[in-house]
């Protein structure tokens, strides 16, 4: 396995809640952390470079001398404003773990090495995949058929043996994820880690407004619509959110112009993300609840598989 050797001691799981677009703070950040999983939030949930270091500095004091890791997105699209002064704050406050999306920055990639952070890179396509791999990052984060928000059309299958053949760091798999046998289905599969988004929105700590949680909590699969009508970038939304806000949960024309919530995050306060993993949603625990069921189950699902094993 590639995850990190600092990291193991650290892990109660190979797990790392995914950094969602007004979903994940503090609370979630540390709760999962302090649970025994890599716990992320995105830069731009705070509005200001100031707020940003100021949930750093938060969430710093609040870890457990064991906590796992914790880390931070941030959008590489030129129509990110704060890119560079958010990286000067991660610099300065030496954030172990950057996750970067929607492009490729060189030097971002210099700069976290530079004080001995890691950066994990979300690909959605194979060609992705080996133009991140040859730019140096840490991690690959295959977001695969059924993930959460902005996502690939690929097999998750076939997304991990094609990149594991190019790439041997950090093999992270997301993609209706929701289970512990999940887990640990994606670890047998050769994924290093699993890329959890839309299980830990439904979690005490998450900043889902109420309608949102419902929403989860009632939908399944077939629910989930694959458009690129919210960003302008194909991806998976609640039908019912986008029906409430009086969008055709059928109209596939994108917007004029891209939005990743870099400059307006109205559109995603209505569009809510969630993956087709939902339909394994049936409750809101606190996230170390819903830890302690997942390592029950992920221990479960390896013993079932040791006793069915034809070999």
């Amino acid at each position: 396995m590639a995850i990190p050797s600092a990291w193991r001691a650290r892990l109660r799981l190979p797990v790392l809640s995914a950094p969602m677009f007004l979903i994940s703070g503090p609370d979630l950040v540390v709760g999962a952390c302090n649970a025994g999983v890599v716990g992320t939030f995105p830069a731009l949930n705070q509005r200001s470079t100031e707020g940003y270091r100021d949930w750093l500095d938060e969430i710093h004091d609040r870890l457990g001398p064991d906590a796992a890791p914790y880390g931070v997105n941030l959008v590489v699209h030129r129509s990110n404003p704060r890119l560079e002064a958010d990286l000067a704050v991660t610099i300065d406050r030496k954030v172990p773990l950057v996750i970067t999306s929607l492009g490729l920055n060189r030097e971002l990639i210099d700069a976290v090495h530079g004080y001995g952070g890691r950066v994990f890179h979300d690909v959605t396509t194979l060609r992705f995949a080996a133009k991140a791999a040859e730019a140096g990052v840490d991690g690959l984060i295959a977001v695969a058929y059924g993930a959460g928000g902005h996502a690939g059309l690929i097999s998750p299958f076939a997304a991990l043996h094609e990149i594991r053949a190019i790439f041997s760091g950090t093999l992270v798999l997301g993609g209706a994820i929701s289970t512990g046998r999940q887990i640990a289905a994606a670890t047998l599969m050769g994924a290093d880690m699993a890329y959890m988004g839309t299980r830990f929105m439904a979690t005490a700590e998450s900043l889902a407004v109420p309608r949102q949680r419902e929403m989860i909590l009632e939908a399944r699969a077939a629910d989930i619509v694959y458009t690129p009508a919210v960003s302008g970038i194909p991806g998976n939304f609640l039908r019912a959110s986008l029906a409430a806000a009086g969008r055709d949960p059928d109209d596939l024309t994108p917007p004029d112009k891209l939005n990743f919530g870099t400059t307006d995050a109205r559109a995603w306060r209505d569009l809510w993300a969630a993956g087709q993993g939902v339909g394994a949603i049936d409750d809101m625990p606190p996230v170390a609840a819903l830890v302690e069921t997942l390592r029950s189950d992920y221990a479960e699902a390896f013993a079932s598989a040791q006793a069915a094993r034809f070999a």
